[in-house]
């Protein structure tokens, strides 16, 4: 049976906060000490809602630095892990207490373990209302194999993920998600046209196994050959550095440059340098950096893996292709750099496809989110506080 949202059985709906007090939200998320597509929405959400005279926020990282003599644990692998957990489980209990809403962003797998769990475990003691904000495209596995994560999302007060694509794999476990997309920061990525459209392509994503770094290397040694000047800038880390290296050197690619990792603060000059936006996942929901690309009149060009064909609509505001299939990658970045009108269509479309994820229309929905659980719970919050 589908569960349903969970907060109107728990109460009056009299507001929980008292007139002219903003609500106070707990943002339980990765700090850009861990880069990526989690650190990046959480740090937009925190610098969307700095200054609002509604909602005071506040993060709560998931890998808080150890004090005094458990930093040194940190350079050891495990016992990295067990300083992490020592700080964080404290620091959950002190900031989770003076919350009115507790929104978890939530990874899968062994992350899953290790940060939602916790602060769902934390938040429900205190008597704090939970919003699990799931955004692993590795959720179809994940759900299907962990009984916990099950549990959790169904006793979460709502869960909301980023695309349909995850909504739709909640659903095949009786679980009902809201979708509220990722934002984007287009004064940050800032458009620019590309006329003509240059051989100038780039990647963003992490170099691990789920991306599959390797087929973009493969992608570009058939657009070099047809275009001898082509280059591609590998923007991030991972283990796959090293083989990436080798295989790009295999392969005789000439100018592909791996700048390693970029800040969020810098990252928009790789989407102002490039011409077009390449990546080839295998797995994958909605990632940040196909909407950065947008922003910035970088033409996309992807795989059809996981929830990318609910933001890229085929031949529309991107081009898509299958997983792993390099042919089918290049044709459709050739399509690109021969055929002008086809590539000013699609970039002027995603430019209008980014108006979906400006925080202005995005605030609306956390908002009107916020504003539910902190009524349905207000009875329960005010016995613990009293308490």
């Amino acid at each position: 049976m589908m569960s349903a949202d969970r907060g109107g059985s728990r109460g009056a709906t009299a507001p929980s906060t008292p007139p002219g007090r903003r609500l106070r939200v707990a943002i339980v998320a990765p700090s850009l000490g861990i880069l990526g597509g989690q650190a990046v929405q959480a740090r937009r959400l925190l610098d969307g809602w700095a200054g609002d005279p509604e909602v005071e926020a506040w993060l709560v990282p998931i890998n808080p630095a150890p004090p005094g003599a458990l930093r040194h644990a940190t350079r050891v692998k495990y016992a990295r892990t067990a300083a992490t957990q020592a700080t964080y489980w404290p620091s959950l209990v002190r900031q989770l207490a003076r919350a009115d809403v507790v929104h978890v962003f939530s990874a899968s797998y062994f992350s899953f373990l290790l940060a939602p769990v916790p602060a769902f475990l934390v938040a429900r003691a205190l008597g704090r209302p939970v919003v699990l904000n799931y955004r692993s495209g590795e959720a179809p596995d994940h759900l299907a194999r962990s009984r916990i994560a099950r549990g959790v999302a169904r006793r979460c007060d709502r869960v909301v993920v980023p695309s349909s694509f995850l909504r739709d794999v909640f659903r095949a476990h009786g679980v009902a998600a809201r979708v509220i997309p990722n934002t984007v920061d287009a004064a940050l990525f800032a458009f620019r046209p590309r006329v003509p459209l240059q051989a100038h392509l780039l990647s963003t994503r992490n170099l691990e196994p789920m991306y599959n770094v390797a087929c973009t290397l493969r992608v570009f040694q058939r657009v070099q050959d047809r275009y001898p000047d082509a280059t591609l800038t590998v923007a991030g880390g991972g283990s796959q550095l090293l083989a990436l290296r080798a295989q790009a050197e295999g392969l005789g690619l000439r100018h592909v440059r791996f700048t390693g990792p970029i800040s969020h603060d810098d990252i928009w000059r790789a989407y102002a340098d490039a011409d077009v936006y390449l990546q080839t996942p295998d797995i994958d929901n909605m990632p940040s950096s196909v909407l950065e690309a947008f922003s910035s009149g970088n033409p996309v060009v992807s795989t059809d893996a996981g929830g990318v064909p609910a933001i890229v609509d085929n031949g529309v505001n991107g081009l898509l292709a299958p997983c792993n299939d390099d042919a089918a990658l290049a044709a459709q970045v050739l399509r690109l750099i021969e055929t002008p009108g086809l590539a000013a269509g699609i970039v002027r479309t995603a430019l209008r496809s980014c108006e979906r994820y400006r925080w202005a229309m995005v605030r609306s929905e956390w908002l009107a989110l916020y504003r539910e659980l902190s009524a349905v719970a207000a009875p329960s919050t005010a016995r613990v506080r009293h308490a």
